[in-house]
């Protein structure tokens, strides 16, 4: 059986919680920036920690019977197994902006492929409508996973009109079922930008 080597993806939340502000985006920044930036985090961080990053690469979906794009990708080179072709897929990555894509994410990051496509540790950032539908997505996530087997960390954005608050949930899957949470607000200074600070969790639903 293959060793997957998976990451501590709540780790990863707490970094992009505290480094949110060193993306330097403000409330004038439109989504497509606000992805980018982000996605550049990841990318960055994938190679500081040695993989290889690639942005808008591709990954085999059998039930469409095509490729369909990864927002991003890292993958491992083990030279002491090949020089020319990668050992794994490290992480899955996908940032989506539209609510109503949430499933369309989901279906990214779970979708059956080539046994050498199968991402050990995946990242899915996206907005939701509302923490109930948060629950419904936790599940699928739940379910999808236990046969895919990945590290699975789900970043969810809501606001909150009753609060006026802006909310990011953080919701880790372990391989063998393992689960943990952990939220952040996210706000704007004087200035008009953005930065996150972790808060007490809050049950959902």
């Amino acid at each position: 059986m293959e060793h997957k080597e998976h990451f501590n993806l709540m780790q990863f939340f707490e970094g992009y919680v505290r480094n949110y502000r060193r993306f330097n985006l403000s409330t004038v920044h439109n989504r497509s920036m606000i992805t980018q930036r982000e996605i550049s985090h990841f990318a960055n961080l994938g190679e500081m920690l040695g993989f290889d990053s690639f942005i808008e690469d591709t990954k085999f979906d059998a039930a469409r019977g095509r490729s369909r794009p990864m927002d991003l990708a890292w993958w491992k080179l083990d030279i002491d197994q090949s020089e020319e072709e990668y050992a794994f897929l490290a992480l899955h990555l996908e940032r989506e902006n539209v609510r109503s894509k949430d499933m369309e994410t989901i279906d990214k990051l779970f979708s059956e492929t080539y046994a050498n496509y199968v991402p050990h540790n995946v990242i899915g950032i996206q907005h939701i409508e509302s923490v109930e539908r948060m629950a419904f997505l936790n599940e699928e996530v739940a379910s999808r996973n236990a046969l895919q087997g990945s590290a699975a960390l789900m970043m969810y954005w809501h606001y909150d009109r009753k609060a006026n608050k802006n909310y990011v949930y953080g919701e880790f899957f372990g391989p063998y079922g393992e689960r943990e949470s952990k939220q952040a607000l996210c706000s704007a200074d004087s200035f008009g930008y953005w930065s996150m600070n972790l808060v007490k969790v809050q049950p959902v639903g």
